[in-house]
């Protein structure tokens, strides 16, 4: 493959994480196992495959490659993307797309779908997302797919097999819907994006920003424009109930080691140990 943009890449629960984040500079999650991506600040030449996209916010580093995603995807003769969005730039990310059909002299052809905090989106039968509020300087929404299986209420344990199907004949329901929520992702946001939803701390993978790490830079600062510092984060310890938390999205300013020491330091062990770098 093409190798035009850098993929970091986790495993956990039969899940792949792939993707990259760094402020200001381009971020992009998929999971292929969803058929799933969030965020096209670029776009990996072997990420094209994938057909849905969760976009947070339209901030360059967020959403810069939309079009190129969807030009690539006719070129190819590939089926039109679809793509969900806050509902509040649906229309201009629709005459944006207009406007590069004009420049490119190809059509862009995609589903553009706005979306807003409660809405539910499915996927299959087995997995649905559900959209949440998130607090940045642009209209913002995170993300948080779960896993939906049917079981048998418990008025009809014990019961044979042979009674169960004749009272679901009768037109009795006699499962519930049982949800797990496998992965969260927030986008951009202070900690209110983290706070408005608690699904996000019960995820096993949450996928957050943590823009900042250094004591000197002030927290009030860091959320009026909608980021992360990471004493927010040692602060919730003990709401996160995650298997697994990215970090991701830090300042340019920060090389990794540096980074990595910090948080080495700073974090407590019993959250440390579940903290994965995208660095």
């Amino acid at each position: 493959m093409i190798d035009n943009a850098p993929v970091w890449r986790l495993q956990h629960a039969g899940l792949t994480i792939e993707g990259y984040s760094r402020a200001a500079v381009q971020t992009y999650w998929r999971i292929p196992e969803l058929k799933l991506g969030f965020d096209l600040g670029a776009q990996p030449w072997d990420f094209m495959g994938t057909a849905t996209w969760l976009v947070t916010h339209t901030h360059l580093d967020h959403a810069a490659a939309l079009p190129v995603y969807v030009a690539r995807r006719r070129m190819m003769r590939m089926d039109p993307p679809t793509l969900y969005l806050p509902a509040e730039v649906l229309d201009d990310v629709k005459r944006l797309l207009l406007v590069w059909q004009r420049l490119d002299r190809g059509r862009m052809l995609c589903e553009l779908h706005g979306v807003s905090p409660g809405d539910e989106i499915t996927l299959s039968r087995e997995h649905v997302v559900t959209v949440f509020r998130t607090a940045h300087t642009v209209p913002s929404v995170g993300f948080v797919v779960w896993d939906r299986r049917n079981k048998l209420k418990e008025e009809y344990f014990g019961l044979s097999g042979n009674e169960i199907r004749d009272l679901r004949l009768s037109g009795v329901e006699v499962t519930r819907e049982v949800r797990t929520p496998l992965v969260a992702y927030t986008g951009d946001t202070s900690p209110a994006g983290l706070d408005n939803y608690p699904p996000v701390y019960e995820a096993k993978v949450l996928i957050t920003e943590v823009s900042f790490i250094m004591p000197n830079h002030r927290r009030e600062k860091i959320h009026k424009y909608g980021h992360i510092h990471l004493d927010d984060l040692i602060e919730r310890k003990d709401r996160f109930r995650n298997e697994v938390i990215v970090c991701a999205h830090f300042s340019t300013r920060y090389h990794a080691p540096q980074i990595q020491k910090i948080l080495d330091r700073k974090v407590p062990p019993d959250l440390r140990e579940r903290l994965r770098l995208c660095i």
